[in-house]
């Protein structure tokens, strides 16, 4: 879905333009997307992998 053809029901303009609060807050959430997860969070995770793949294969291998 997206504000293009929205219309304010406070101030009669279109959602796009955000003209007042209301435009703006509907504005924001339509384009809200989920949570962003940091790359350097995702490296962590990644490494963390990597080393229990390591571990798992000296100790099994």
């Amino acid at each position: 879905m997206s504000c293009e053809h929205l219309i304010c029901a406070r101030c009669s303009n279109p959602v796009v333009e955000g003209r007042c609060p209301t435009c703006r807050e509907a504005r924001s959430e339509l384009h809200r997307h989920g949570p962003v997860v940091p790359p350097a969070l995702v490296l962590a995770a990644l490494v963390a992998l990597l080393f229990v793949a390591l571990v798992l294969r000296r100790v099994y291998g």
